[in-house]
């Protein structure tokens, strides 16, 4: 997060807006809207002021401020691993570590930069237009997310109409979301479901929580069944009947049950020290426009499950730690 330090310098004294002199002495030249987007704190002689302040000769200024929004999404060359395309909609599995849409700190290199590209589209620009979907958004064709170490399917609109579609099916859950996991421990069931709230962390904002409180945060509800189980390991199917920003991370971590590999909701685990998150979105069933079937995609195992699954066969006997009931 840059930081910028600076001494005011108007020699006859006079009063000027803060904001006014700060855009023309910052090293990267940002614009004053930009900067007052961006800013997250604001000093003046070491008290907390605003950018609309006025400061004379010789005040001391500290700024801090996230990464500049850029004034446009450019289009860019990146490879991607297509599994179905028609004139409205692109499916894909989305490679580990993209970032799904633009961000703080992801401006570029994202799923959205390639699809501008691959869909031969123009960059798109900032505006004020409200009514624009897609730039008021920064999101285009983007109708749900993965997180940037979740693989996996995803589907993308290639119009506003597509995307309208799309989304409506999203929040009317019905959508068929399933996913794989390589967890540190066992469920409590071989077939469970897991129903709480989620909250933001009060110490960190970046993460998530469970809360039982239904007058906080939102509802989130997880399906899963443990296929199989290895030493202290299992092998987990999850399906998703709401989709909640880390979701299956937290609700797994909430049952004992953290996936190896997830630097936020994960524990060390001295087997698999270079392990990234074991979390693959493994099918997406979904109606596309003017059809009145039901698709199915799916993403094939990734390589570094593959790896992972091969030392737990060599190292440990495929076990269950369920009774099943045979009546």
């Amino acid at each position: 997060m840059p930081i910028c330090t600076f001494v005011v310098e108007n020699p006859d004294n006079t009063a000027i807006r803060l904001d006014t002199y700060a855009a023309s002495v910052i090293p990267e030249n940002i614009s004053r809207s930009r900067l007052k987007a961006g800013l997250k704190t604001l000093t003046v002689n070491g008290k907390n002021a605003k950018l609309s302040a006025k400061i004379k000769h010789s005040d001391t200024v500290v700024l801090e401020w996230e990464d500049p929004i850029p004034q446009e999404i450019i289009p860019q060359d990146i490879p991607l691993n297509i599994l179905y395309e028609d004139e409205n909609v692109t499916v894909l599995n989305k490679k580990q570590g993209m970032v799904t849409h633009p961000a703080n700190g992801n401006w570029t290199g994202t799923l959205v930069n390639a699809l501008l590209f691959h869909w031969g589209k123009e960059a798109v620009v900032s505006s004020e237009d409200k009514n624009i979907l897609f730039v008021a958004n920064r999101r285009p064709g983007i109708v749900h997310r993965l997180d940037k170490d979740t693989s996996g399917t995803i589907i993308t609109a290639k119009n506003r109409e597509t995307e309208a579609y799309l989304q409506d099916q999203f929040k009317k859950r019905r959508v068929k979301k399933e996913y794989i996991a390589i967890v540190k421990g066992h469920p409590p069931l071989e077939h469970g479901a897991i129903k709480t709230n989620l909250v933001r962390d009060s110490i960190d904002r970046k993460k998530f929580t469970t809360t039982m409180d239904t007058a906080k945060g939102k509802f989130a509800h997880t399906v899963y069944t443990c296929i199989a189980v290895y030493g202290p390991y299992s092998l987990m199917k999850i399906t998703l009947k709401t989709g909640r920003t880390h979701q299956i991370r937290v609700h797994l971590k909430h049952i004992g049950c953290p996936i190896l590999g997830d630097p936020m909701y994960g524990i060390r685990d001295s087997q698999f020290k270079t392990a990234t998150l074991m979390l693959h979105s493994y099918k997406l069933g979904i109606r596309l426009p003017g059809t009145a079937e039901f698709s199915e995609f799916k993403s094939s195992v990734p390589v570094r499950f593959k790896k992972i699954m091969q030392l737990l066969h060599k190292t440990y006997e495929r076990t269950s730690i369920f009774i099943r009931n045979n009546t």
